[in-house]
């Protein structure tokens, strides 16, 4: 199977507007599936970023590359995502919110092939575990840009804003954190 990132994001579009998440979740299963595929399309990643296929009021779609031992604290998306890998590994760990704050509940390894959708009210935190880079493409139900979400500070637990120029901070200095690490 040939994947292609332009034939991809018209199948989801069409399929969303057809029979709405559940079935552009069918197709990212089909397409991780063939993480060689997809890999042949995009490339090996080789560094923290967001590779934006898509981004509307519809639907975001993006291959996100997680730097070796990269963390993402809790955050939430404010809308349904899929997360589907084709490189690597993504642990997962799934917290809810309660009266104090948040507290973890659950953790999901995420390996080549596999796909977790999370509601619009999910938490959850990120780390590629491996020495090496992971790669996945994540879909959200809708604009991931400009939608205002939350993080939580890794040691206290505490609630802050989250944005793009939030996230864009957190890839610079992972990507830093890696050229210093690997010359």
């Amino acid at each position: 199977m040939k994947f292609s990132r332009e034939g991809f994001l018209e199948d989801c579009l069409a399929a969303r507007r057809r029979d709405g998440m559940p079935a552009v979740r069918e197709l990212l299963k089909e397409a991780v599936r063939e993480p060689a595929a997809i890999l042949a399309e995009l490339g090996d990643p080789t560094e923290a970023k967001l590779d934006v296929f898509h981004n509307s009021s519809e639907l975001t779609i993006f291959a996100a590359h997680w730097t070796p031992r990269m963390n993402l604290l809790p955050h939430d998306h404010q809308m349904e995502a899929l997360i589907g890998i084709y490189t690597g590994r993504e642990d997962n760990i799934l917290w809810r919110r309660t009266e104090g704050g948040i507290e973890a509940v659950k953790a999901r390894c995420l390996f080549a092939g596999d796909v977790v959708g999370l509601g619009a009210d999910a938490i959850h935190s990120v780390t590629n575990p491996l020495p090496r880079f992971t790669g996945g493409i994540h879909i959200y139900d809708g604009d991931f840009f400009a939608t205002e979400r939350h993080q939580w500070d890794p040691e206290t637990l505490e609630e802050e804003p989250s944005d793009g120029a939030t996230i864009s901070k957190i890839f610079a200095e992972e990507n830093r954190r890696y050229r210093a690490a690997n010359g």
